[in-house]
């Protein structure tokens, strides 16, 4: 009710804009002709009169003015009665509450604002769907190692012989928990961007080097190999640490997924003379559905057959945050022959 009195009074004072606007331009004719000496026509005979004013021509003035003043009011009001509605209902928490389709056709600023209103609610709408999803999917996450912490301490009161093995699985359900924990404080950083974070010169391409010898030393332990090709150097100004976790993860990913005698191949080439630097990660592993290729990037999307390989299912999901944050790109196509290429673009910003 507020907002319509609100526009009601938004209302009368067009009205009472457009009026008066008449009215002064009427008096400014009057006081032009009484000024410079001129008289104004006389009026036909038999038109009655009020005073000096004829009353038809008045009449007929007026009223055209009060119409024209009205239609133009409402034209001009109408419309923010109808996006106060809208907001009134988003307040509510309505998210899916739109306005365009109101605006009947209209091609103006009000009509351009009703449209940023729309896009902006959609988007809005998106992300309270994907946090109500997060959430479920965190709860979730949390209760699978809390189950069996609580399973490992039941049996270890009911058996203390079995001390040893429960308290190795306490263990590694706590080291789970904690790394689970980790990348949920990394992602949400990521959502609400490192504000206050420092950035700082890295060569991408030393740092790529670094991760790829840590990776090759882990994966020669499991009969695999990885190959990085790269040269030069790629110096940017970016968050380290976030920049460090997107290559590093995608590796690491490669890693889990490829099978026993594989090999992992990094390739990172600089383009558009100098300001891109282009990464692909190759794997010979199982590769995912061609309908997955784009939901693998979100938060604890599980592919059919990948529940024995451990992992927080947030590697991906960091990944791209971190590369959309730093004005890249990420996304992941089917290998020819098998397997799984997932190509990491990082732009020079200024």
């Amino acid at each position: 009710m507020r907002s319509e009195r609100r526009l009601g009074r938004l209302f009368w004072k067009l009205l009472f804009a457009i009026v008066m606007s008449m009215v002064l331009a009427i008096s400014a004719m009057t006081g032009y002709l009484y000024l410079t000496g001129h008289e104004a026509p006389p009026p036909p005979e038999g038109m009655p009169m009020w005073g000096p004013v004829p009353v038809v021509p008045f009449l007929a003035v007026t009223g055209a003015v009060l119409l024209i003043s009205l239609l133009f009011a409402w034209y001009l009001s109408r419309p923010l009665r109808h996006l106060s509605w809208a907001m009134d209902r988003f307040a509510e928490g309505r998210l899916d509450t739109r306005v365009g389709p109101l605006m009947s056709g209209r091609r103006d600023e009000i009509a351009d604002l009703a449209h940023d209103f729309d896009r902006m609610a959609a988007r809005i709408e998106q992300l309270a769907q994907a946090n109500r999803a997060l959430m479920h999917d965190i709860s979730h996450e949390l209760r699978s190692p809390l189950t069996r912490l609580q399973a490992a301490i039941g049996l270890l009161q009911q058996d203390p012989a079995q001390a040893v093995a429960m308290i190795e699985r306490i263990m590694l359900e706590s080291e789970r928990l904690d790394m689970l924990i980790e990348e949920l404080l990394t992602l949400h950083r990521l959502d609400a961007g490192p504000n206050g974070v420092p950035q700082q010169r890295i060569d991408v391409i030393e740092l790529l080097q670094a991760i790829a010898d840590d990776a090759d030393f882990e994966a020669r332990a499991s009969q695999r190999t990885l190959c990085l090709d790269a040269s030069g150097s790629f110096v940017i100004v970016a968050h380290g640490e976030l920049v460090y976790r997107a290559f590093e993860n995608v590796i690491r990913n490669a890693l889990k997924f490829s099978p026993p005698g594989s090999r992992i191949e990094v390739d990172a080439r600089i383009a558009e003379g100098g300001r891109m630097l282009v990464t692909t990660v190759q794997d010979r592993g199982p590769g995912v559905p061609a309908g997955m290729l784009q939901a693998i990037f979100e938060p604890f999307t599980r592919v059919e057959g990948s529940e024995s390989v451990s992992g927080t299912g947030l590697g991906l999901a960091i990944a791209r945050r971190a590369m959309l944050l730093h004005g890249g790109t990420v996304e992941a196509t089917l290998r020819e022959g098998g397997g799984l290429v997932v190509t990491l673009a990082l732009p020079v910003r200024n």
